[in-house]
């Protein structure tokens, strides 16, 4: 079972940008689908973007579109989240995760879960923190 490790995260003014990183430490990251999520304070855990193992799918949350963006380095068995114009309803701690590995190609190049049901393997975690 690899390990997922989270880091990037901080306080940030409203309007400004932040970018997280999860790493992984599993040789077979690249036949993953990630996800990012997110628990604000005193919400449920909710989906914010998923990236298939090869990367050309990406699916977003309404609440994140056109704001964020995933992606994935598979050399570097690395994963991203990309946020830009952060708002106070982005505070949470942000987690990463890893969906079962597919085999088909159809999987590699399309699988990007939005369930977390889906996941398998969580990071411990990023707080990100939005000021006014």
């Amino acid at each position: 079972q690899g390990r997922l490790v989270e880091s990037g995260g901080g306080l940030v003014q409203a309007g400004n940008s932040l970018t997280l990183s999860c790493v992984v430490s599993d040789r077979t990251f690249s036949i993953h689908p990630m996800g990012w999520f997110r628990q604000g304070p005193g919400k449920e855990r909710e989906f914010v973007a998923a990236i298939s193992p090869s990367g050309l799918r990406e699916i977003y949350s309404d609440s994140v579109k056109g704001r964020f963006t995933i992606s994935r380095e598979n050399i570097k068995n690395t994963l991203y989240l990309q946020m830009n114009n952060l708002n106070l309803e982005d505070t949470a701690v942000y987690f990463c995760a890893a969906s079962r590995s597919v085999t088909t190609i159809g999987e590699l190049l399309n699988t990007a879960p939005k369930a977390p049901g889906e996941y398998e393997y969580w990071g411990q975690g990023t707080q990100v923190t939005v000021s006014s």
